[in-house]
């Protein structure tokens, strides 16, 4: 008898447990892989926002050039240092910025989107795996 009541307690106790997924090292290697991207995804955003604080920056100091004399000197900043250009080539400088920044820019935005789909794809193998036990909103 007490074999049956054994049987019964541990049958209940499965049926109980049988909502747990037992995490495999597969599954804590996409946790962690999510994680990270998550880390890399927050660390481009804020270089994006840098990035567009830039090129309003730029599109301000053109705009400021514009209406500079052409026999003026332009303080041009390089590092830490400024140096005094002819009206001409800093605003050629200033082009070379604004397309070099733009084209950082679109990198970033190309690394956004492949981190936000392999991070996509992650979601849906582990609620697949895991269902509601499982929290990978961001």
């Amino acid at each position: 008898m007490s074999e049956i009541l054994g049987r019964r307690m541990l049958s209940k106790a499965e049926e109980e447990g049988s909502d747990e997924v037992e995490v495999r090292r597969e599954d804590q290697d996409k946790i962690n892989r999510f994680s990270r991207l998550h880390q890399r995804e927050l660390a481009i955003k804020e270089e994006l926002e840098a990035k567009s604080k830039e090129k309003e920056e730029l599109e301000d100091l053109s705009t400021e050039l514009e209406l500079a004399d052409e026999d003026e000197k332009i303080q041009y900043r390089i590092g830490d240092s400024f140096f005094h250009l002819p009206l001409e080539q800093a605003q050629e400088m200033l082009e070379a910025a604004s397309t070099r920044s733009e084209e950082e820019t679109g990198e970033l935005e190309e690394k956004l989107s492949s981190i936000q789909d392999e991070m996509k794809q992650l979601k849906v193998d582990l609620y697949a795996r895991f269902g509601k036990q499982i929290n990978l909103e961001t």
